[in-house]
C-alpha cells in the first residue's frame, strides 16, 4: 500500500513538473518560453506588451483594478503586440495618481513639456546635486536629499523652491559655486509601482533641471513660504537656531527621460507655459 501511494505521488510530481517546464519566474512575473525567435522582440513592441491584457500569468493586484492610465498603457504598434503577447509578460493595472492621491495620473507621454511639469509638481523630494567643497571630496560631484515645492496643489509655478538651512554640506558647495541640478523620479508617487515599473524603466519618468540656486528675494518670500510650508508643514516648527531661509533654482535646463528612445531637453518656454494636469 505504501509503495503504491509514493508512486501515484511521484506521479503526481512529474506531471506538475512536465506543466511548468514550459515557464520561467522572475519577479513574481512569468511568461511561456518557446524559441529564440519568439523572444527577440524589438524595443517598439515591448513596451506595448507590457500593458497587454491576454498574457496566461499576471501581477496580483486588487480585484477589479483593471483601469488603464493614459497614452502610457495605448500600445502604437497593436496589431504586432496582439501577435506576440502570448510570449510576454503583461500586468493587471491600477488607475494611478499623483503622489499623495492628489489629482489625476500622468500626462500622455507625448507631452514632454506637461509630463514635465506634472513630475516637477506632484514630487516632494528631490536628489540636488552640487559640486563638493568638502575636503576629501573637494570638485567632485554631491547629492542630497531635498523636501521641495514649485507650489502649492493648487498653484504649480515649475520654479522649485527649497527651505535650507547654512549648516547643510550643499548649502556650503553652493555658496562657493551656485549651480546644480534636482532630479526627480515618477517613481516617488503611485504609477510606476502600480503599472510595476522599475524606477529605470524609461517609462517610469525622470526629470532633471539644472540651473542656479540663488536666494528668494524678500518680494517673493511669502509665495515662497506658502509653496513649501503647505506641502511640508513641519517645516514651519524647525529650530530656528538653524538659520533656516529659502532657495529657488532658476533654471538653464530641462531634461526629461519619460519613454523609450531616448531622452529630451524641453525648452524652457514651453516648460512655463504648460501646465501638470
Amino acid at each position: 500500500m505504501k509503495s503504491t501511494t509514493n508512486a501515484l505521488a511521484l506521479t503526481l510530481l512529474a506531471r506538475l513538473l512536465a506543466l511548468c517546464a514550459g515557464y520561467t519566474l522572475r519577479s513574481s512575473v512569468s511568461w511561456a518560453v518557446s524559441s529564440k525567435e519568439d523572444a527577440d522582440l524589438s524595443e517598439e513592441v515591448a513596451p506595448a506588451l507590457l500593458a497587454d491584457g491576454g498574457g496566461l500569468w499576471k501581477q496580483a493586484f486588487p480585484a477589479g483594478a483593471e483601469e488603464t492610465v493614459g497614452e502610457r498603457m495605448k500600445p502604437e504598434a497593436e496589431s504586432r503586440a496582439a501577435q506576440g503577447s502570448a510570449r510576454l509578460f503583461s500586468y493587471r493595472t491600477e488607475k494611478a495618481t499623483v503622489a499623495g492621491g492628489v489629482g489625476p495620473g500622468p500626462p500622455p507621454h507625448q507631452k514632454i513639456a506637461r509630463t514635465a511639469r506634472y513630475v516637477a509638481h506632484s514630487s516632494d523630494w528631490g536628489s540636488l546635486a552640487t559640486i563638493s567643497s568638502q575636503d576629501k571630496i573637494k570638485g567632485l560631484p554631491f547629492g542630497n536629499i531635498f523636501s521641495v515645492s514649485d507650489g502649492p496643489m493648487d498653484n504649480s509655478t515649475g520654479v522649485i523652491y527649497f527651505y535650507v538651512t547654512p549648516m547643510d554640506n550643499t548649502v556650503s558647495d553652493l555658496k562657493l559655486n551656485p549651480y546644480a541640478s534636482i532630479t526627480f523620479s515618477e517613481a516617488e508617487g503611485d504609477f510606476c509601482r502600480q503599472m510595476v515599473y522599475d524606477p529605470e524603466d524609461p517609462r517610469c519618468a525622470r526629470l532633471t533641471l539644472t540651473g542656479k540656486m540663488v536666494e528668494v528675494a524678500p518680494e517673493e518670500q511669502a509665495f515662497a513660504k506658502e509653496a513649501v510650508f503647505s506641502r511640508h508643514p513641519v517645516m514651519a516648527q524647525w529650530p530656528a537656531g538653524h538659520k533656516w531661509f529659502f532657495m529657488k533654482l532658476e533654471l538653464i535646463q530641462v531634461w526629461l527621460q519619460d519613454w523609450t528612445g531616448g531622452a529630451s531637453l524641453i525648452p524652457l518656454e514651453e516648460y512655463f507655459k504648460a501646465t501638470p494636469f
